[in-house]
């Protein structure tokens, strides 16, 4: 029995369609006004024009029926084939304008076309819509229709075709279903029994190190899934040839504006992976797009189940006072967005503002500003729980350091026995001219962290450059920092060509805005002093066996991890794991959490976005480790803008 196929649409790629087909094939011609026939196996609609109101119909209507459909179009002269939707399966036409809008670099401007565009359905034909163009995209249109009666594996689910009308070249383009796609993903509401946390276990790689899987595993769906200059959640590449270590940098689209996101190691294939899971983080990161917040109260109505933001630190009255500052104070009152999390130490889960979970959304109602301080991508969710407790202690370690002036420990490189580490401390002092050093930063919780400044051997350029690292193992939170400080020194012209704007900064601390300006600020040979704490070298070097015990030696990421929460549980410090993992890295097996530790130091760039009040433990800790034999005052806390990065 033949398949009956219905055809919607006018123009000559509906027609062409149609005599193709028609041969072969039971082909229907209406319009989605009509009724569906239960005999219809598969519906396209055809244009030789874009017409996004069309296609929204089409939706709406072929879900509800129960009937795939397909689409070809015209659009600025390129013929878009796709993609194929099934009415079961996320990944509609609507998930794969989103994704090529949002990777086109006129995104705004399209967007306000399509908007425009929506209201009518007038449009007739394109103007690069030729005869042969079309043609050729029926052709390919034909193909995919009979694989999809053949019940074969079709080219355009989860796909586009996009066809140069000009040259007539084809590509296809794969496209991730957007989890806040109104249509085809619904994600479920943000709940309590979704935040609770049952750690399990997550056997190491080879028993060793931090991980749990292979960069060789995601090599086959890193780039295919996530990177692609026309459709994908990253759009484009470039490698760094200037820096001492390869160096790639991923452009991740977002609607206001591009970010770059950059992976680093020893070889450029590892460095893009990397880079790509750095840019899966900021996405998940970004806003809640795994689960729907549905909680909108105030800390006053809900605290019995609820973090007191005021435990996160806030920033300074008189910033909240001055009428340009972006953020208001927190009041108990004020209704606000919760998402919730898991508080290790209270065994149960947590309310957590939006704007703490979710460093974008710090502004409008928001009361501190927030990073992605904590947050971390990993293989398993105790991966990503681990790897977020690693970054906020390393930068929580940093800023007290800064902040109570602590002349560190001197560490000699040379005593960790690691040849790596050798040629990479070589490597940055031959092919960059700078110099490592080194300093024991680990706090009262005993995680391992090392503050690392690279010093300018040369007479010219940035002078200092400070980094950080945190891991059970001390060699490991070296070399990160390392390959850190490395990804710093690009930045000798900017520095030369704004010195007088940085030279300002000196006498005006509030004239730091950026995390650029925090280290460039430090690039100047006259802000060398400041770390003069620090860089006096009258103070002995001391070995690693010294300085730090031997890492645990588990094979399993769980027994470190809650060796981990045992400590801050001894210390009454509360850890709370809000999970941001979203269907588009689910789907290989990547978890995304942030991590908040109340009391621990969060990350800011922006002097007059520091946030210390109400944080006590940077009083204390520095008597603690016996720096100091009386806690301090805030008044002493260092005036001058950190240093990172």
């Amino acid at each position: 029995m033949a398949a009956h196929i219905l055809i919607d649409g006018e123009g000559l790629l509906a027609d062409y369609v149609f005599d193709q087909l028609s041969g072969n094939y039971l082909v229907r011609r209406q319009s989605l006004l009509e009724e569906v026939t239960e005999e219809t196996e598969i519906a396209l609609v055809l244009h030789d024009a874009w017409n996004p109101a069309i296609h929204q119909k089409a939706e709406e209507k072929y879900r509800n029926t129960g009937i795939p459909w397909l689409r070809g179009f015209v659009s600025f002269g390129e013929g878009i084939i796709g993609p194929l939707v099934r009415p079961d399966t996320p990944g509609c036409s609507c998930c794969a304008d989103i994704r090529r809008l949002i990777a086109g670099s006129d995104r705004k401007e399209m967007w306000q076309l399509q908007l425009r565009m929506a209201a009518v359905e007038g449009v007739i034909q394109d103007a690069w819509a030729s005869r042969t163009g079309l043609s050729q995209m029926a052709a390919l249109i034909c193909n995919e229709v009979e694989s999809v009666l053949k019940r074969e594996p079709s080219n355009l689910e989860e796909r586009v075709f996009i066809m140069n009308l000009r040259t007539l070249t084809n590509a296809s383009h794969l496209f991730l279903p957007n989890p806040l796609c109104p249509i085809c993903r619904p994600i479920p509401d943000d709940t309590p029994e979704l935040a609770q946390i049952r750690l399990e276990s997550s056997p190491k790689l080879n028993g060793q190190g931090y991980r749990s899987r292979s960069m060789d595993e995601f090599k086959t769906v890193l780039v295919k899934d996530y990177l692609d200059y026309r459709t994908g959640v990253m759009n484009g590449k470039i490698q760094d040839f200037t820096l001492p270590f390869a160096d790639v940098l991923v452009n991740m689209p977002l609607f206001e504006a591009d970010e770059g996101v950059a992976g680093r190691s020893n070889s450029y294939e590892m460095s893009e992976l990397t880079a790509i899971l750095e840019g899966l983080e900021r996405y998940c990161g970004i806003e809640p797009r795994g689960k729907r917040t549905v909680v909108r109260d105030s800390y006053h109505n809900l605290q019995q189940n609820a973090l007191n933001p005021e435990r996160v630190g806030l920033h300074e009255k008189e910033q909240y006072t001055k009428p340009q500052f972006p953020f208001k104070p927190f009041h108990p009152d004020e209704p606000m967005n919760w998402v919730w999390g898991y508080s290790f130490l209270q065994e149960r889960p947590i309310l957590v503002p939006e704007l703490l979970a979710y460093y974008s959304l710090g502004q409008g109602e928001g009361f501190v500003y927030e990073t992605s301080n904590g947050c971390a991508l990993g293989g398993s969710l105790e991966e990503a729980i681990f790897h977020a407790i690693m970054e906020v202690v390393e930068r929580d370690s940093f800023l007290l350091t800064w902040y109570a002036k602590l002349p560190l420990p001197r560490l000699d490189l040379s005593s960790a026995n690691d040849k790596e580490l050798q040629l990479m401390v070589e490597r940055l002092r031959e092919v960059a001219g700078y110099d490592l050093h080194f300093f024991n930063s680990t706090m009262e919780h005993g995680i391992p962290s090392v503050w690392a400044v690279a010093k300018n051997r040369r007479s010219k350029g940035v002078n200092l450059i400070c980094a950080a690292g945190a891991n059970p193992d001390p060699v490991r939170a070296v070399k990160s920092a390392i390959y850190e400080l490395a990804g710093m020194m690009v930045h000798d012209e900017k520095l030369e060509a704004n010195e007088q704007k940085y030279q300002h900064m000196l006498q005006n601390p509030f004239a730091v805005r950026t995390m650029e300006d925090h280290g460039l600020l430090y690039g100047l040979r006259e802000a060398e002093e400041r770390l003069n704490f620090l860089l006096d070298d009258q103070r002995p070097l001391r070995t690693f066996a010294e300085q730090f015990k031997e890492p645990p030696a588990n094979i399993d990421l769980k027994e470190d991890l809650l060796d981990i929460l045992q400590r801050f549980q001894r210390l009454d410090l509360e850890v709370i794991v809000v999970d941001q993992t979203t269907p588009i890295t689910k789907r290989n097996g990547l978890f995304c959490v942030k991590v908040l530790i109340p009391g621990m130091l969060p990350m800011t760039f922006g002097h007059h976005l520091t946030r210390v009040k109400g944080l006590e433990r940077v009083l204390r800790v520095p008597m603690k480790l016996g720096f100091m034999k009386q806690p301090i005052s805030y008044e002493q806390l260092n005036p001058d803008p950190h240093p990172f990065p």
